[in-house]
């Protein structure tokens, strides 16, 4: 599963988002917000990766005017590994090398223009099996805040 997030700053391109993962009928679940009214970013954010963190096959993408905050509180959330992805070679090595289970996207006017190859780059790439990647996150898991 698929869940989505956003503040007002990423609403518009979570409706976008949501249009697209329809044409390639992928399963998703809207957890907010609704509208353009003013909200904060990180209670939508802790909500995906809330659901994130209880399977291992599920992904979060969350949208907030830069990415940052989104991201910032979405890592707070033990088993969530996000990630601020602004092009398809680092949205790439952000999976392979990272293993990252959250997209962070940024909705205002600077966001990427080519977000949907970003979103499939993120979706559908394999985290690399190297001793090396899984060490670092094995390490990355064991850090206490």
């Amino acid at each position: 599963m698929i869940y989505l997030g956003a503040d007002h700053a990423g609403y518009d391109l979570k409706e976008q988002v949501k249009k697209y993962l329809d044409e390639k009928k992928i399963q998703f679940e809207d957890m907010g917000t609704y509208s353009k009214e003013s909200v904060d970013a990180s209670d939508y954010a802790v909500k995906v990766a809330k659901e994130v963190r209880k399977d291992k096959k599920n992904r979060g993408i969350i949208i907030c005017g830069s990415g940052i905050m989104m991201s910032m509180a979405a890592n707070k959330i033990k088993g969530a590994r996000a990630g601020l992805c602004w092009s398809n070679k680092i949205a790439k090595q952000a999976r392979e090398h990272n293993d990252i289970n959250i997209l962070a996207l940024s909705g205002r006017e600077d966001r990427p223009k080519d977000w949907k190859k970003i979103i499939d780059t993120f979706l559908f790439a394999k985290t690399l099996k190297k001793a090396r990647y899984k060490k670092r996150i094995i390490k990355l898991n064991r850090i206490k805040p």
